[in-house]
C-alpha cells in the first residue's frame, strides 16, 4: 500500500511539474514611481487644505511601504500612524475603507489585527485593474472627508497612470 501512494503521488509530482513548465518563471508587476506617489500625496494634501483642514497623507506601494509621508503644519502627529494604517488596509483589501467599516466588527476578526484599520479614508490606487498601492488620509473631521480628499488625490493623476 505504502509502495502505491509513492508512487501516485511521485505520478502527480510530476505532472504538476509539467503543468508548470508553460508557466513564467517571472511576473511584470506595475510599481508606482516615488513621482508619482508624491503627486498622488500632494493633491491629496491641496484638496484637504481647499475644505480647510490639515492632515497626514500616506502613499504605500503594492507590498505596503510607505512611498511618502506628508502631514500638514497643524496636523496632529497621531494623523501619521491612522494614515499609514488606512492606506495598508485599503491597499491590503483593494477596497474603498468607507464600503469597510462596518465589515470587522466581532472580537477576534481580521478587524483586531495591529496596523490595519477599518475607518473611511483610505482607497487602493489602480493602474490599468492592477494594484498599485494605496492612499490613506487622517486628521479631516470625518472619515468621508479624509476620503474624497484621497479619491481628488487618485484622480488627480489617474490620466497620467492609464496612459503611462
Amino acid at each position: 500500500m505504502t509502495i502505491i501512494r509513492s508512487l501516485l503521488l511521485g505520478t502527480a509530482i510530476m505532472m504538476a511539474g509539467a503543468a508548470q513548465a508553460d508557466a513564467p518563471v517571472t511576473l511584470d508587476i506595475k510599481r508606482l514611481t516615488l513621482e508619482m506617489a508624491y503627486q498622488i500625496a500632494h493633491a491629496t494634501l491641496e484638496a484637504c487644505r481647499a475644505e480647510g483642514v490639515n492632515v497626514a497623507v500616506t502613499v504605500v506601494d503594492r507590498g505596503g511601504h510607505p512611498q511618502v509621508v506628508l502631514r500638514d503644519t497643524l496636523a496632529m502627529d497621531l494623523t501619521l500612524e491612522i494614515s499609514k494604517q488606512k492606506a495598508y488596509t485599503a491597499m491590503s483589501f483593494n477596497a474603498p475603507l468607507s464600503d469597510m467599516e462596518d465589515r470587522f466588527t466581532k472580537p477576534f476578526q481580521v478587524g483586531k489585527v495591529q496596523g490595519i484599520v477599518f475607518s473611511a479614508g483610505g482607497l487602493p490606487i489602480h493602474v490599468a485593474g492592477s494594484i498599485v498601492g494605496g492612499v490613506g488620509v487622517s486628521g479631516a473631521p470625518s472619515g468621508e472627508l479624509d476620503e474624497r480628499c484621497a479619491a481628488a488625490g487618485i484622480d488627480s493623476v489617474q490620466f497620467e497612470l492609464e496612459m503611462g
